[in-house]
């Protein structure tokens, strides 16, 4: 196979909840692979920010400031890519929150808030990017679910059931979609260093059991989520559809 295969020249990629932590590092590599990258988030300067810092290093870059739990911007803003860049090839549904509570203490509203960014958006984003991809028979829709989607831990449950929801939308839309030239796939990071698990990352007994918790004996660096990203969107996966590829240092295998 040639390398040429995992080239993302002339392609056009929104990756949701890109301005930060391993969205932005998923971006830097599919932009480093060819690919126009089209950041999202809610914060218009620092969008702005990163996408001048990938022109700069030569890349091609642009912005859609849009919230994902609004179907109305969503639904204007792939209108506005298709428009402005002419298609759309590659989705990567990053955007994400968690929130870490006791069951009895959690309320509805707070289980809902983390299905509707976690799992609902990723729907509803995959049903507007598929109407795009779809006239051309080619597309790659990239869910970044967690370890948390097969495996779990006390006191994140909404979290770990949009995880695990992820990986059977997933399936659906690979069965769907794959016969019309559209392959989808998800990514389980594990853990890696971000503003969502800062304090965790502060306790040195938690950093170190999750550590020990991997056959590698340490945390992630989110530049290693690059080369699986690039592999799903890229015409190298050609025949990779409907699986579920863990990035965690081996820890789901671990006993």
């Amino acid at each position: 196979m040639s390398l040429d295969q995992f080239s993302l020249q002339g392609r056009v990629a929104l990756v949701t909840g890109s301005s930060r932590g391993l969205g932005w590092a998923m971006a830097e590599a599919l932009a480093g692979a060819g690919a126009h990258v089209v950041l999202n988030g809610r914060d218009q300067a620092t969008l702005a920010a990163r996408a001048a810092t990938l022109q700069g290093r030569g890349f091609q870059a642009s912005i859609a400031r849009f919230d994902v739990r609004d179907t109305h911007c969503a639904i204007i803003a792939m209108g506005d890519i298709a428009r402005t860049l002419g298609r759309l090839d590659i989705l990567v549904n990053n955007a994400g929150i968690i929130r870490r509570q006791p069951l009895t203490e959690t309320t509805d509203a707070e289980w809902d808030a983390v299905l509707q960014l976690d799992l609902t958006a990723a729907f509803r984003l995959s049903r507007e990017a598929a109407r795009l991809m779809l006239p051309r028979r080619w597309g790659r829709i990239i869910n970044i679910a967690s370890v948390m989607g097969a495996i779990a831990r006390p006191t994140i449950a909404s979290y770990v059931t949009a995880k695990a929801g992820l990986a059977g939308l997933t399936r659906a839309l690979a069965v769907e979609l794959g016969p019309q030239g559209i392959n989808v796939n998800c990514i389980g990071p594990g853990y890696y260093p971000s503003e969502a698990n800062e304090t965790l990352r502060s306790d040195p007994e938690f950093y170190r059991r999750i550590a020990e918790r991997s056959p590698l004996g340490r945390w992630g660096d989110p530049a290693e989520l690059g080369g699986a990203v690039i592999y799903f969107a890229s015409p190298a996966s050609s025949f990779c559809n409907g699986q579920f590829l863990m990035i965690d240092g081996g820890m789901t295998i671990a006993v």
